[in-house]
């Protein structure tokens, strides 16, 4: 029987400008098209797990205004559990600004709004209530306290908890201790570990300064490459598919909800980044952020 996975969160807006370079300080540069779309790491995060085949629960909170009325439609839609999803009435809904140049790259700013307010108190209240054998999976895009609290918590409940440390952020060292899984890309790891991971060697170094720390699994995610993954017993390279890139935006969260599923269905941790690299390569061919992620009958078809 399959894991339950429960997903605590950010849910924002996305509002999408495409243009040919990143304007640089002080520039004003005219864009292309412009789109607006529901995002945010934990709610993409989610919503990749349920198309892969998941069964998903998110945990977050959104404002009493359209773009949280949007995000709560659209969860439920994918059929993702949102009993647990609050609405705050005083913050507003969170919001990015993300700019894709002509190769695919973005740089993105975020206005956490509602994402900003949850609480400690907030995650005990959904512990009480599910389930224990949940996996969980996290980002850090609502407050850190909250994510130090669910983490602690969670390996209080013998669960099983996917970290993903995105936006990058120092941790304290105590705290990777109870993490079964954790997913930085190139910055996040540099961040984490004072390594700058530039080869496989230095993947190596910074995976083992991790593991020395506590964390049983580290897959640190490398783009076009795929991903590196490092254990007790594994020290490898996984490569990605080679597609042409048009919007990288939401790639990581399709990989952490994709690798979510495959951990849930007690994959190897090597099939499971296997499968999270092909949900993720399918991810970078299309544009913006939860419209891009696949549905697993397109893992199975490829």
């Amino acid at each position: 029987m399959n894991q339950k996975i429960l997903v605590v969160g950010s849910s924002n807006t996305d509002m999408v400008i495409k243009a040919a370079k990143f304007a640089l300080p002080g520039e004003t540069i005219l864009g292309g098209e412009f789109f607006m779309n529901p995002g945010g790491k934990g709610a993409n995060q989610a919503i990749a797990a349920s198309r892969l085949g998941g069964d998903v629960t998110f945990v977050g909170k959104v404002g009493s205004d359209i773009f949280g009325r949007q995000a709560l439609q659209q969860l439920t839609k994918e059929n993702i559990e949102t009993r647990f999803v609050i609405v705050d009435h005083e913050y507003p809904s969170g919001v990015a600004l993300i700019n894709v140049d002509s190769k695919g790259q973005n740089c993105i700013v975020v206005a956490p709004g509602a994402n900003g307010q949850l609480q400690p108190a907030d995650i005990d209240h959904v512990l009480s209530e599910v389930p224990q054998e949940n996996l969980v999976l996290v980002q850090l895009e609502i407050p850190i306290d909250t994510v130090t609290h669910l983490i602690r918590k969670t390996a209080e409940l013998g669960n099983r908890l996917i970290l993903n440390p995105a936006p990058a952020q120092n941790l304290p060292n105590e705290l990777f201790a109870s993490i079964y899984t954790i997913t930085p890309n190139e910055t996040e790891i540099e961040l984490l570990t004072g390594i700058r991971v530039k080869d496989i060697g230095s993947a190596k170094a910074a995976g083992s300064k991790l593991l020395d720390l506590g964390v049983q699994q580290v897959i640190i995610t490398l783009g076009s490459q795929g991903a590196y993954l490092h254990t007790s017993s594994i020290s490898k390279l996984i490569a990605a598919p080679e597609v042409t890139a048009v919007d990288t935006t939401a790639a990581g969260d399709c990989f952490n909800g994709a690798l979510a599923v495959a951990l849930a269905e007690d994959m190897g941790m090597e099939s499971a980044v296997h499968f999270a690299c092909r949900a993720a390569a399918i991810s970078v061919t299309r544009m913006g952020a939860q419209q891009s992620i696949p549905y697993r009958k397109e893992l199975q078809q490829r």
